[in-house]
């Protein structure tokens, strides 16, 4: 029998890059802010899963002036949507084994 947890991807066990992920999946691009206010988390912690997944090139990251003010947006990687959905049917065959 194959190891049900083997197709799970460890960069995506936080619920916090859970939620960025799915955010992001739904949405061409999210600028920081309103992923901060979606998710309910600080600054930092959001900084800091952001850059991780932006490291595995499992996301993009836009830096631009929106007026005078900087803006920094995410995008999903074309790869990182794939590891994201291996990720979610990996999730779904864990819960429902025999579908």
């Amino acid at each position: 029998m194959k190891d049900i947890i083997s197709g799970l991807n460890k960069v995506f066990d936080s619920r916090v890059r859970l939620g960025i992920m799915s955010v992001l999946m739904v949405n061409d691009s999210v600028d920081f802010n309103t992923m901060k206010e979606l998710l309910e988390v600080t600054d930092g912690n959001l900084a800091s899963h952001l850059k991780a997944l932006e490291k595995e090139e499992i996301i993009e990251v836009k830096k631009q002036f929106v007026g005078r003010k900087p803006n920094t947006s995410y995008k999903v990687t074309s790869g990182g949507a794939e590891l994201f959905k291996k990720h979610i049917d990996a999730l779904e065959k864990l819960i429902n084994p025999l579908s």
